[in-house]
């Protein structure tokens, strides 16, 4: 296996692919904010129903596509940095999406339930199928993550084993909210755009969005498997692993 350093020209091309990476994630949550704000009348709980559902794209967005992605990035983004901190922040991170997540599910479904003069049904359309195996696979993710590579005592061998699954089911776990997200756009727009077909500006800004939903998961994929990107371990890791495995073999 190929342990040296990528070449400095492909981290000058990471950094410029990650900064684009952020201000993508950031435009989509101030595009989604507009759309929110200008289009469907604003924010509110379970007093006003009909809008209470807008807190849903808005935290989902904010949680599982930006946050999910950054979580994702974490390693390779701050690639000098120590590997513990890292694993508390990845870590930390993980557990705002998911609180960010969790909220805007109640969100959805109080919206739902409380609608008048009739309840809305739940969970019969396939952006909602899609959404809730994404969320599921998430939090799964983050449980078997937490044990293995937070919880002490966890042999080194048995975290290593584990690793290539943890990525791939993370990577998936994010491409799925991607496509929830697209979904929920796409169903949102036939929903409540009068005239979709005739393109006016909330038609427009939301294919924005989704393109931009596009754009973001498809950079945060192509950063955390280009290989040359890869994080190396730094000597600080080696010692670390050397101790654990000593400790472990005592």
């Amino acid at each position: 296996m190929d342990n040296s350093p990528p070449p400095p020209s492909a981290l000058n091309n990471f950094r410029i692919l990650y900064l684009v990476t952020q201000l993508v994630g950031i435009t989509i949550i101030i595009l989604v904010s507009c759309w929110i704000g200008i289009h469907l009348n604003g924010l509110g709980w379970s007093s006003r129903p009909s809008i209470q559902f807008n807190w849903h794209p808005l935290l989902m967005s904010v949680g599982m596509i930006f946050l999910y992605g950054n979580s994702i990035l974490i390693y390779r983004g701050f690639r000098y940095a120590r590997k513990k901190p890292l694993k508390i922040t990845h870590a930390t991170i993980h557990g705002a999406a998911f609180i960010f997540t969790v909220v805007a599910l109640v969100a959805v479904f109080d919206s739902h339930n409380l609608a008048k003069p009739n309840p809305i049904p739940n969970m019969y359309t396939l952006h909602s199928w899609v959404g809730l195996s994404a969320v599921l696979l998430f939090s799964l993710q983050y449980v078997f993550g937490f044990a293995a590579y937070l919880f002490p005592g966890v042999r080194e061998q048995l975290r290593a084993s584990y690793m290539p699954v943890h990525v791939f089911f993370g990577v998936a776990g994010f491409v799925m909210a991607i496509a929830a997200a697209l979904l929920g756009l796409l169903e949102k727009a036939i929903f409540s755009v009068q005239n979709y077909s005739a393109l006016p500006p909330q038609a427009v800004l939301i294919n924005t969005i989704g393109l931009l939903y596009i754009v973001y998961g498809g950079l945060v994929v192509f950063l955390v498997t280009e290989r040359q990107y890869k994080r190396h371990p730094l000597p600080e890791d080696v010692m670390l692993l050397t101790h654990s495995a000593s400790v472990g073999s005592s």
